[in-house]
């Protein structure tokens, strides 16, 4: 049997999706790829819901979100930066390490920083650059939704405005545009169904000019050249991955074809029957409940409950995979991805399989959690 691949990415991907790494290698210089590309470039524009430019790095998440950070940051830029997990974390060090000046709004792990912290930090500093958010953060299953407020923050200040988005995008709300975002990373393997090593990034007009008249000291992240290469010969400036391009073009399609709002709207249904269904077993949500992600779900383990030894059995005996916490949240929580092409399939296998375990390991677990859950599912088509 395969595995059931319910992490916070990688996610479990479409045979088609698959099947089009088959496609024969190209030469990356030729009119086969310059249509290809292009094509990729007006979809993920359609899945991203923008305008802006769109750059294909192919690279992990971690790569995009640092490349936003590169080439837009100088020594001494101050950027603000809601902190409240281990990926906010990261890229609030990331931006310090670049020369730049985090100015971080702490908030407890599975909760956001309240929107008027990060108002008074404008207000305390009238020399802000840009504003990072981190949409979804992975190590906790949080989500911002305050995004379109973010947006317009930094549209009265004047600051730029990025959201890593590497973890729900496709999977919850996010009209680029709409929203003021002037930057946006997300990657393949998450929420689009598609196999890791692709991250799409949308650089807005604004953004977009200051790169181009302010390039970083870099090569591979260096943005300037992705816009010349795709502005005169519909190329990127180094060789891509190409089978992985393949595999996102075809990704996309599955995106499209379903539509973005039937898409946004399986998710939170999913991820509702999987609150329920995981708190009818008597477990708890770690986030707080006016932060919980729809595509993340972490759950606090109760006492008995051992990591490696629930985990162990999940995968072994039945063949689901879960990820484990992060830092401090190592051993107190798991953590479900409800992502890609989650369904009323993936939920149930997944809620049956951790009742079983919990069974097995002598925590008990209510046998009426499934049907709570497939009640939730009833909307799905």
């Amino acid at each position: 049997m395969e595995y059931l691949v319910m992490l916070p990415g990688p996610t479990n991907v479409p045979k088609r999706v698959m099947n089009a790494m088959l496609s024969p290698v190209i030469n990356h210089r030729s009119d086969d790829f310059r249509v290809l590309y292009k094509k990729i470039v007006e979809k993920t524009q359609k899945v991203f819901q923008t305008k802006s430019d769109i750059i294909l790095l192919t690279t992990s998440g971690t790569g995009a979100v640092e490349a936003s950070v590169v080439n837009l940051i100088k020594k001494g830029d101050k950027a603000v930066i809601p902190v409240n997990g281990e990926f906010g974390t990261r890229l609030a060090d990331l931006i310090d390490s670049w020369g730049g000046q985090a100015i971080r709004i702490n908030a407890p792990f599975g909760e956001n920083p309240p929107y008027e912290k990060i108002e008074d930090a404008f207000d305390q500093h009238k020399d802000i650059k840009a504003l990072y958010a981190v949409y979804n953060e992975t190590s906790t299953g949080t989500t911002i939704r305050y995004m379109d407020k973010l947006g317009e923050l930094c549209a009265r200040k004047g600051a730029f405005f990025i959201a890593d988005a590497v973890s729900i995008l496709g999977g919850d709300e996010l009209p680029v545009d709409r929203w003021n975002i002037d930057i946006c990373v997300t990657a393949s393997q998450k929420a689009l169904a598609a196999p890791p090593g692709v991250s799409p990034i949308s650089v807005g007009p604004r953004a977009k000019k200051y790169m181009q008249e302010n390039p970083p000291p870099t090569q591979y992240l260096n943005l300037k050249r992705y816009f010349k290469y795709y502005e005169e010969h519909y190329e990127t400036p180094f060789t891509p991955a190409l089978p992985l391009y393949y595999a996102f073009n075809e990704a996309l399609d599955i995106v499209l074809e379903e539509g973005m709002d039937a898409r946004i709207r399986r998710h939170r249904i999913c991820a509702d029957a999987f609150y329920t269904g995981l708190s009818a077993m008597g477990l708890t949500p770690f986030a707080k409940q006016n932060a919980r992600s729809n595509v993340i779900i972490a759950v606090n383990y109760l006492p008995g409950m051992d990591d490696k030894k629930f985990r162990g059995i999940l995968s072994e005996e039945f063949r689901v995979l879960v990820a484990g916490g992060f830092g401090d949240l190592k051993g107190k929580v798991f953590r479900v991805g409800s992502m890609g092409e989650v369904s009323r399939y993936h939920v149930m296998r997944t809620l049956s399989s951790i009742s079983s375990t919990m069974n097995m390991i002598g925590v008990k677990a209510n046998p009426e959690a499934t049907s709570a859950a497939l009640e939730k599912l009833k909307d799905l088509a």
